[in-house]
């Protein structure tokens, strides 16, 4: 039996690397078509021989990592752990209308490889290939690579919750067999229940992992053109202001201009330009310095360089995941506006693994947005605008060496029996399709195994939910072990403390 169990334990370490590298590489084809858009832009664009020369040879590169790793995804390739068995799926996807996507991408290449042998007199914005590859890499390329990575994903995700599932079953005949030693059948119990939340955990790692990989990469492919433009900006407001006071001293040097300069002058409307353009100016940068933000924001939420305990402001990590779910607060024609209420306290820094957090907070603000907007589904219109949807987030020092954050939502609330099984894997009242079961179970684990806090739960049908997460302030053995202490004396969560 162990011999089986070992084996099965392979199979699925084996299929998780092979569908983490195909999840990757085809995730990469995606990046790459944009990167190779962007040198080839530049390469019409630049002026200087020798940068030419060096993105010609970027471009090259970048083609030939492109090609091998299509290649790959389709026969199969040992160098990038790539075994090159398509489903009848994704085989579609690539020869089949109405993607077409092996030949979309080898035309892409051929184009790019076409406008990096041309001459340098050649290389002009109007040029056949470059227009052909900024079309592709903004629409039906971009679409097929985003369709065959989701479906990727979509398989990924399918064979490992299958291998998980005959796990499960093999251990449940394991236990079913050797009912008649308590002690042993106790132990294969306890086994099962930690192999369930082993590969529930390294669903949901692997998932979170990809995710804080894509919000670093995008950032940083953001943060630089969006640095260059913001710091161009302040010169070009200046060169703005003098190119005014340059004009208003000609008009006030010649009031009586010639005639074709008052044409030309009525024509552009030079009052209304003269009084919009700083306006205009100041709007973009106000609008920089908001794609600054998120970025920023982008690249603390996913805290790639902090794997380690960290000591951070628990209210920036809540502002980022908010800042991340802005659109779904936003009000949309199929949806209300969801209104965030933060009502912070003044808590101490805290020692915590970051990134683990910033996915606490995800989870459980991403599954009260999922409630309420499916609440507001269920209502009509008045009723919505007589009660309007509110998510309350409080902060606290609860104790001298713990912080508390209550996260409320004015939902519809739960019923005992979902209630008990809130935080157990696999555990969803959401459509088949649309939820897991994990994130809870794994916040738990987050916030209680990993932090020796604590993670409970209030909710009443009809009454909303209430989230409470506690936190030791140091991550050192005597705060952790002081938490049955701390927990003795204080009232637990009221059922019925509604926001």
């Amino acid at each position: 039996m162990n011999r089986a169990v070992d084996s099965l334990y392979h199979e699925i370490n084996m299929a998780r690397e092979i569908n983490a590298a195909v999840v990757n590489v085809s995730g990469r084809q995606r990046m790459l078509s944009q990167r190779i858009a962007f040198f080839c832009l530049k390469l019409v664009c630049a002026e200087n021989p020798l940068e030419r020369e060096n993105l010609r040879g970027a471009l090259v590169d970048a083609i030939e990592l492109m090609e091998k790793s299509h290649n790959g995804l389709i026969g199969g390739d040992e160098s990038m752990n790539l075994p090159g068995r398509l489903s009848k799926t994704v085989n579609a996807m690539y020869f089949e209308a109405p993607l077409y996507l092996d030949k979309q991408v080898r035309q892409y290449i051929e184009q790019v490889r076409a406008l990096i042998s041309l001459a340098d007199v050649e290389l002009k914005a109007e040029n056949s290939h470059l227009s052909y590859i900024m079309s592709a890499a903004s629409s039906e390329l971009l679409a097929a690579l985003d369709a065959v990575v989701s479906q990727y994903q979509k398989e990924s995700e399918a064979e490992q919750l299958a291998l998980d599932r005959k796990l499960v079953e093999l251990y449940k005949q394991s236990c079913t067999a050797t009912a008649a030693a308590q002690a042993q059948a106790q132990q294969l119990q306890q086994t099962l229940h930690y192999l369930q939340q082993a590969q529930a955990h390294l669903v949901h790692s692997e998932k979170m992992s990809s995710l804080g990989q894509l919000l670093a990469g995008v950032a940083h492919e953001i943060n630089n053109p969006v640095t260059f433009i913001y710091c161009n900006l302040s010169h070009a407001h200046n060169y703005v202001q003098d190119v005014l006071e340059l004009l208003n001293l000609y008009r006030q040097r010649y009031p009586q201009p010639a005639a074709e300069i008052e044409d030309l002058s009525d024509c552009i409307e030079l009052e209304f330009l003269l009084e919009d353009l700083p306006k205009v100016m100041s709007s973009m940068k106000m609008g920089a310095e908001r794609i600054r933000q998120i970025v920023l924001s982008l690249r603390n939420f996913s805290r790639l360089d902090e794997a380690e305990i960290t000591v951070v402001d628990i209210h920036e990590g809540i502002e980022n995941t908010l800042l991340i779910l802005q659109n779904r607060l936003k009000a949309q024609p199929d949806c209300a506006g969801i209104k965030v209420v933060k009502e912070f306290g003044n808590l101490p820094p805290v020692e915590c693994y970051a990134s683990q957090l910033n996915q606490v907070f995800m989870n459980i603000l991403a599954n009260a947005l999922d409630a309420l907007n499916s609440y507001n589904a269920q209502r009509c219109e008045q009723e919505v605008q007589d009660n309007p949807s509110c998510i309350t987030i409080r902060t606290e020092v609860s104790h001298p060496d713990y912080v508390r954050v209550r996260i409320a939502d004015n939902g519809p609330g739960m019923t005992k029996d979902v209630m008990t099984q809130l935080f157990e894997p696999f555990f969803t009242t959401k459509p088949v399709g649309q939820g897991t079961g994990l994130g809870l179970s794994i916040s738990y684990q987050i916030v209680v195994d990993k932090h020796g806090g604590r993670l409970e739960c209030a909710s009443l049908p009809g009454e909303g939910a209430e989230f409470v997460i506690e936190l030791p302030v140091c991550q050192s053995r005597q705060a952790v072990g002081d938490l049955n202490s701390m927990v003795a004396h204080q009232e637990p969560v009221a059922a019925k403390e509604r926001v």
